[in-house]
Formats: C-alpha cells, structure tokens, sequence
C-alpha cells in the first residue's frame, strides 16, 4: 500500500459513513477527507481476510491527524462482520444461559470473550465496536432475540459489566445500544418504524444497564415511545436531554443509520442528519447509501461543536495494540477462545 503525503490536519466532523469495497476508490478517500466526516464504519463487504482488513484500517488512519476511528459491528453470533481468521463468537444469550448455571463462570467467560472480540479487531486496525447490546431479552423481538445477553436487568448489567471490563483490557471503548431499549417492540427498525407504547415507569428495567454502567458510547434505538416523546429516540431532544441530565452520561451519543427505515420518521438524509444532530448525538451514521452521503457533503451545513469532537476523540484508543502473532501466545487471548469456541458448539 502506497499512501501519498502527510496526514490532513481537520477535527473530527459529525458524520460516520462506510466505503463499498475491500480498498478505497479516489472518491471515497475524497469524502474521508471532508470536514464533514469524522469515522468510518466497516461491513461485511469490506473484509476479506485479517491482512487486507489491517491494509484498509492503515491507509485510512493515515488520511488524517488525529485518525479517523474505525468502528464496525462485531458483537458475536449473527452480528460479526469479520469471520475467516476470526475467532467465532457465540451470541450473547449463551453467556446468559451459561449465568442460569454458573454465574461466576458467565462472568469471567463475559471478560475473556469480549478481551478477544477487541484484541483481534484492534490487531488489525478497527478502533470500536458497537458492543454490547443492553436491551432486555423480552421474548418479543426477533431483530434484537439471542443478541441480548439475559431477560432480567441485573443480570445484563453484571455480564456486560465483565464484558465491558474484558474490552478496556485490549483498549477499546464500549458502546452500549440501543437506548433506552429495543427489545420490547417486536417490529425491526432496519425496516419498519417500531412503536412502544410503555410508560417511562415501565420502561425502568430496560434503563437500568444504562444506569448503573459506565459507557464510553451509547446508540439510541430508531423506536418511538409516544408516552415519553413522540419523536424516535435518536430524534428526541427529551430523550438526550434525559440521558445527559438524569442518567450523567458525558461519553459520546451515535445515532444509529440513519439511512434505516426507523429513521424516515424525520425526511429525506439531511433532514434526518439536522434532527438528530439538534437533538444532541455527536457521531450520525450514514451508511449503504453513497448517493445520500454525497448529498450531505454538499448540502448539509451543521454548526461546528467543539466540545462533541472533543467527546468522539476520546474514543480513540490511547494504548498500543497486541500484534496479532503474539497475541496468539498470550494465556488470557487463548483462554477466550476455548471459551468461545465451547459456547458457540
């Protein structure tokens, strides 16, 4: 890989978008180096093996000064971009299951998996992860199902608590989703635009992970809940409002895609990219639509806010990543695993 000139010196802008291949067009190196763009997001689409994926995350931190964080879905189970030469992770429910039967091994099992699941990915370039996900399992949504770590909210707190504490470990931050809680609507907001008609009384068990952790990151959910507010919760200025001042959570607050279905509610992209910045996230994901994102580069004209690129680059990891040879020989990677791979059989 040839990479041409010194980095740009640009703060951090609002925007998160994703690139179509396995290496960057001219086009899309262009974008990245917009005022506009601030991260990267990574897909399936983007990754072929661990080498090719270390050659992208390099070429696109070395764009800019201070880097672009890289960030990607990776939580284990149905949801893990990267697969060949990856260890497989199990979904989070079996970490649950295994809680009904040793809590103390679910939570040391929680630490290792997730020290693995960050190990690997910064090994190879990828900043953060959008993990975990905090929403209750209330046997109601097939979007969210076995990706929920456990029904009862003390539970999900103590394992994403170790999970959490298993990530810092390999230096990556934690993002918590989907605020304030998705997994009591059955609809799927990649498709449709979920309702929950809860009271804020009722919605207390699905509030209480975001509580009692400390995150780095949250992720509103594209679901309206009209006894609160009747905008989505990446839309509503009451719903940030709520969770900055009730709950003092300083860490950084990403919409989710804003291209997803549960996001038209608010128009077309740059009307959508307006109320969820107004609202108050810091970071707004674009992605899968390279058309929409032109059209924000050149219409959209947010005013600067230097305190939430503040909030983005603290989430840029500070300490050196394990190199993937010697993270193989490291006794805690190899106990994550075995540990995974016992899960996932």
């Amino acid at each position: 890989m040839k990479v041409i000139g010194a980095p740009i010196e640009l703060p951090l802008g609002p925007l998160m978008i994703d690139v179509e291949g396995l290496s960057l067009s001219a086009l899309e190196r262009q974008r990245l180096c917009h005022p506009l763009v601030g991260g990267l997001i990574l897909f399936s689409r983007n990754y072929r093996s661990p080498q090719q994926l270390e050659r992208l995350t390099a070429e696109v931190h070395a764009l800019r000064s201070p880097s672009l964080p890289i960030a990607i879905d990776h939580e284990g189970g149905r949801v893990q971009r990267c697969r060949q030469g990856f260890t497989q992770l199990p979904a989070m429910r079996r970490l649950g299951e295994l809680w009904e039967r040793k809590p103390q091994a679910a939570l040391s099992t929680a630490g290792e998996l997730a020290y693995v699941l960050a190990a690997e990915l910064r090994a190879r370039g990828v900043d953060l992860s959008f993990t975990p996900v905090l929403d209750l399992d209330w046997g109601r949504s097939s979007v969210i199902g076995d990706r929920s770590l456990h029904g009862d909210p003390a539970v999900v707190v103590a394992l994403a608590a170790a999970f959490i504490a298993g990530l810092r470990r390999a230096g990556m931050a934690a993002c918590g989703k989907h605020f304030p809680g998705h997994g009591w609507v059955a609809a799927d907001s990649h498709v449709d635009l979920p309702v929950d008609t809860r009271r804020l009384d009722e919605l207390a068990p699905d509030l209480e992970p975001y509580r009692r952790l400390r995150l780095d990151a949250v992720m509103p959910a594209h679901v309206i809940y009209p006894q609160v507010d009747p905008r989505p919760a990446g839309f509503s200025p009451v719903w940030i409002d709520f969770l900055r001042k009730e709950l003092g959570f300083d860490g950084v607050i990403f919409s989710d895609d804003l291209s997803m279905a549960g996001a038209s509610v608010a128009g077309d992209i740059v009307a959508r990219c307006t109320a969820a910045w107004d609202a108050g996230c810091d970071m707004l994901l674009v992605c899968n639509t390279p058309e929409s994102v032109g059209d924000l580069l050149e219409r959209w004209q947010p005013v600067a806010d230097p305190r939430r690129a503040a909030r983005v680059e603290r989430l840029r990891p500070v300490s050196g990543a394990v190199d993937w040879a010697k993270l193989q020989e490291e006794a805690r990677y190899r106990a994550g695993v075995g540990a995974a791979r016992r899960l996932s059989a």
